[in-house]
């Protein structure tokens, strides 16, 4: 690191002791603000160039600095699923999972990946959550369609509800 020394009154010189990664003048440099934010929670690549794009970064800067942390594997949106995924497949289904990872700008090809992986256990997982909220099966219609409405709104499949909410998966765990 080169030493910048700055004078002030008195003839004195007091030297600059900006960290690494910081210019001169106090500002990050783009690189430093997407390790910053990605230090905090893990973020898609498209993601953390709309965040830092929205910051006034030059495109150019922005597109070489995430280059360089993609291939160092600090922006990976197969991690970015994998922790989504971790975190919210014990409460929601698939079709919402898959919303939640296309709005955190995860690429196609992982969110069919992610989702391939997850339709086995679509009805087990439907079955705990009504289990938990419900713990059995409906005796008239409007309860039925109280539940089926739960399931749906967690993002649960149509065929997946029918079987929890008419008991039918029940047999199979």
């Amino acid at each position: 690191m080169s030493q910048v020394f700055q004078l002030i009154q008195g003839g004195a010189a007091k030297q600059d002791t900006a960290p690494p990664g910081v210019s001169r003048d106090k500002t990050p440099t783009v690189k430093a603000r997407a390790v910053s934010l990605l230090a905090q929670r893990e973020y898609s690549r498209q993601a953390l160039q709309e965040k830092l794009t929205a910051e006034g970064q030059s495109p150019e800067e922005l597109a070489q600095a995430l280059d360089q942390l993609q291939a160092r594997g600090l922006v990976d949106d197969s991690r970015v699923a994998e922790t989504l995924v971790n975190r919210r497949a014990g409460k929601l289904g698939g079709m919402r999972l898959r919303q939640e990872l296309q709005a955190k700008g995860v690429s196609p090809e992982v969110v069919a990946d992610t989702m391939a992986g997850l339709k086995a256990s679509e009805l087990a997982r439907a079955q705990a959550i009504w289990l938990k909220k419900f713990g059995q099966t409906a005796k008239d219609a409007a309860t039925r369609n109280r539940q089926a409405r739960f399931l749906a709104t967690r993002g649960f499949s149509s065929d997946v509800v029918r079987q929890v909410v008419s008991g039918l998966g029940e047999e199979e765990s």
